[in-house]
């Protein structure tokens, strides 16, 4: 099957996804796959019950479910993560990439957020502290919702 022969395809990075839902329903409304993507041992019954929707359980080291989802990856798909190196894999294989909150991931602005991503990894292994995301809000989820549907729906996503 060659990747035109496939149906569009919504990936989610699954472990402690807050809006799974969300993003199974805008898919599904717009006759998407999904498939749900994880390293732990998620209960996907609950999702994967639905039709169209699809749960990989992987093992074998942090980056599992990342190389999961890019071995699968097709050049008009999209994927839901939190993960900044995962989304520059993402955006170039031509697919797009979203975060939890709504943040729509670009080509051109992914390098320098992996420059500040590699620089908060050295300074947490020198014992420093880089702050963690702020909770998760229902404005949050607001956002993510709209930034979902237009990255699916308009052209030209990166």
């Amino acid at each position: 099957m060659t990747y035109t022969d496939r149906m569009r395809t919504l990936f989610i990075d699954a472990d402690a996804c807050p809006v799974t839902r969300e993003a199974i329903s805008i898919a599904r409304s717009h006759g998407m796959q999904v498939v749900l993507v994880a390293n732990g041992t998620q209960n996907f019954e609950r999702h994967t019950s639905r039709s169209g929707v699809e749960g990989v359980q992987v093992s074998g080291g942090r980056d599992a479910a990342d190389f999961a989802i890019i071995e699968r990856l097709g050049p008009d798909d999209v994927v839901v993560t939190q993960d900044t190196g995962l989304a520059a894999m993402v955006l170039g294989r031509g697919a797009g990439a979203i975060g939890p909150r709504g943040r729509i991931f670009h080509l051109a602005t992914i390098d320098a957020e992996m420059e500040v991503r590699h620089a908060e990894q050295k300074l947490r292994r020198a014992g420093g502290r880089t702050g963690g995301p702020s909770k998760f809000t229902d404005e949050d989820r607001e956002h993510f919702v709209e930034r979902l549907e237009r990255l699916i729906t308009q052209p030209g996503r990166s």
